[in-house]
């Protein structure tokens, strides 16, 4: 029986949480962040209590994240956390509950060069990438050498794009598609934009792929509204700063789970 490529996996599980649960719900963490010796432990116990996992490569210079996560990055740099290291992590975890996505920015990828980044993905069981500077018109490359190996390449769209653009985005996605849902950084907002339902739903009426809802999805309550308009639901500054005060991250999980209807 011919194997299912891992973008294939990765939005048929986005597609069978939506069904089962009302959305889906994805974790990010920060790669080693705030204890590289924890870093495996609080994968699987993350991965246990989301439907697929974001983890994130730290970069020097996160333009698109706020300040939690961009102390984050900064921190797991200075404790010597890299690509390498979080390949090696992987292949030491070994087979998670769920799938895995790595968001990077485009010069961590392109040091690591991406004949060996896809072959590396591949081997660690990485099911796709999500590159917030990486424009469409200058991803073939990447995608090129992803695509071969049946990993995802994640567009984002936002408000601002343009119904043709978004379109294309969406198109050229693989995996799921990536609505930002706030102006601005990641983290930033207390509350979603009041027109973040009919956004969503243009979104997904273009979109032959999930769509999963990130920047600033913090609460239960949230996570209950967006559900029915997004696909998935992404978390990422509110559990990083779970992560910072030693707490549970699988009881933060859970409680955004357990009051989604």
């Amino acid at each position: 029986m011919p194997q299912i490529p891992p973008h294939e996996r990765l939005a048929a599980t986005i597609r069978n949480a939506e069904r089962n649960e009302g959305v889906a719900l994805i974790p990010y963490l920060t790669a080693g962040y705030p204890q590289p010796a924890r870093f495996v432990s609080n994968l699987r116990a993350i991965a246990e209590a989301g439907d697929v996992v974001e983890i994130g490569v730290p970069f020097s210079d996160p333009m698109a994240d706020g300040v939690t996560i961009q102390r984050a990055s900064h921190a797991a740099i200075a404790a010597g956390v890299t690509l390498r290291w979080i390949f090696a992590e992987l292949g030491r975890a070994g087979e998670l509950a769920a799938p895995v996505v790595l968001m990077s920015y485009l010069n961590p990828l392109l040091q690591f060069g991406f004949d060996k980044l896809a072959a590396a993905a591949a081997q660690a069981r990485v099911s796709g990438f999500i590159v917030p500077d990486l424009p469409l018109e200058e991803s073939a490359e990447l995608d090129q050498q992803l695509d071969a190996r049946g990993i995802a390449l994640v567009h984002l769209v936002t408000p601002a794009t343009p119904e043709a653009r978004m379109r294309t985005l969406c198109a050229a996605s693989r995996g799921f598609v990536y609505a930002v849902i706030a102006k601005g950084t990641t983290g930033g907002a207390s509350a979603l934009p009041e027109d973040v339902t009919g956004y969503l739903d243009r979104v997904r009426a273009l979109s032959r792929l999930p769509v999963c809802a990130g920047f600033g999805v913090r609460t239960a309550e949230q996570v209950r509204a967006l559900s029915g308009h997004a696909d998935g639901v992404i978390v990422g500054s509110a559990l990083v700063e779970e992560l910072e005060a030693g707490h549970n991250p699988g009881a933060f999980l859970g409680a955004l789970r357990s009051r989604r209807h």
